[in-house]
């Protein structure tokens, strides 16, 4: 599926946007290649379509944005797909991340807590014949047991701390990427599932999302 093809009028934009995760250090061609092909214009509302390919967050409405691209180039990357996983994204927003991810892994299994955002996004994945998403609307905090185990899981919104369910979701070797933190200082972090069993958490960056709603999030 190549959706960068469904409009070439912002086929230029989407250019400076890929040179300008490259000049950020994001060097991975897989990922780079899913921000030309898929239209971020199609998953922003109207009122803001002309900043599209800017490298900065946008409102959806309903108290949720659209993260930057590069904080999104910067979760994929983190996530170290190799196009064989099974993943878990929580908080679909737009879509635009969840189209993004469709282009890097196996299946995606994505879940909103905003049922019209939701909708939304499960309409413009449909337009762009994307086919290997499953999406729901729900609590996100708890996952999605029922598709788990998940090789690689992503959470959008900051949490108060790391939720267990998500952890327990993770297959062996599995990564969840999650900030953690309130308003005022959250930090990016990396929690791995080892072979043996135990976690291996580590800090990557500051952070600033909209927090995590449902029962382990705020």
């Amino acid at each position: 599926m190549d959706a960068g093809r469904v409009d070439p009028a912002y086929r230029r934009d989407r250019r400076r946007l890929i040179e300008g995760l490259q000049a950020r250090g994001i060097e991975d061609l897989a990922i780079l290649h899913a921000f030309d092909v898929i239209p971020r214009h199609m998953f922003v509302p109207d009122a803001v379509r002309h900043r599209s390919y800017d490298d900065v967050a946008l409102p959806l409405g309903h108290g949720q944005t659209i993260s930057r691209p590069g904080a999104h180039a910067l979760h994929l990357e983190l996530a170290d797909l190799s196009g064989k996983e099974n993943v878990l994204e929580i908080g679909t927003g737009s879509g635009y991340q969840t189209a993004l991810l469709s282009q890097l892994a196996a299946h995606v299994y994505s879940v909103e807590t905003v049922q019209q955002l939701a909708d939304l996004a499960a309409d413009r994945l449909r337009d762009l014949g994307i086919e290997n998403v499953t999406t729901r609307a729900g609590d996100g905090s708890a996952g999605w047991p029922e598709h788990a185990p998940y090789d690689v899981i992503l959470c959008g919104a900051a949490a108060p701390r790391v939720p267990q369910p998500l952890v327990e979701q993770l297959g062996p070797g599995g990564r969840l990427v999650i900030p953690v933190g309130d308003n005022s200082r959250q930090r990016l972090v990396r929690v791995f599932l080892l072979a043996d069993g135990t976690l291996r958490e580590e800090t990557v960056d500051s952070a600033r999302f909209v927090p995590l709603k449902g029962e382990e999030g705020w």
